[in-house]
């Protein structure tokens, strides 16, 4: 029999505290059983300085959908020149606290409080992604560039 998982309160604070310490400011919590899994149940933690490079996912089958259970988080869609066709704050509080985000389309994630969790459900199984899925417009995690390329997703927010 597979173990019963329970999101709680404590699994969030724990979630939230251990993304707080990590270098990139997020940590994921899954309960599928491992990269291979058919299909992707996970919390995502994030906090306000992690940058999340503009990517796409072309599977048809990769849908991604958020719930927000905590925080506020901004959600960016672009077109494939990198040009901002739309935003939204997702925030438990308010009305709008949830996206399903159609494969192909480029989106990027800030964190907009501290103490921001999302569950995420997507198809399996993981791939790295692609060079075509990508944002060649956009910083990569690591690049010197990516601190300015956050700080001017955070200002559509403010």
């Amino acid at each position: 029999m597979q173990e019963i998982n329970w999101i709680t309160t404590e699994l969030l604070r724990d979630l939230t505290a251990q993304a707080q310490s990590s270098p990139r400011k997020r940590r994921n919590h899954n309960f599928h059983s491992d990269d291979a899994a058919m299909c992707h149940r996970l919390l995502n933690a994030i906090e306000p300085d992690s940058y999340v490079a503009p990517h796409r996912h072309l599977d048809p089958n990769k849908d991604e959908t958020i719930l927000l259970l905590s925080g506020r988080l901004g959600i960016i869609f672009f077109d494939d020149s990198g040009r901002v066709t739309g935003d939204a704050v997702l925030d438990p509080a308010a009305s709008r606290f949830g996206v399903t985000i159609p494969a192909g389309v480029y989106h990027s994630l800030v964190s907009l409080a501290i103490g921001t969790v999302f569950f995420e459900a997507k198809a399996g199984p993981y791939q790295p992604l692609s060079e075509e899925e990508r944002a060649m417009w956009a910083p990569l995690e690591n690049d010197s560039a990516a601190t300015a390329f956050l700080t001017t997703l955070l200002k559509r927010f403010i």
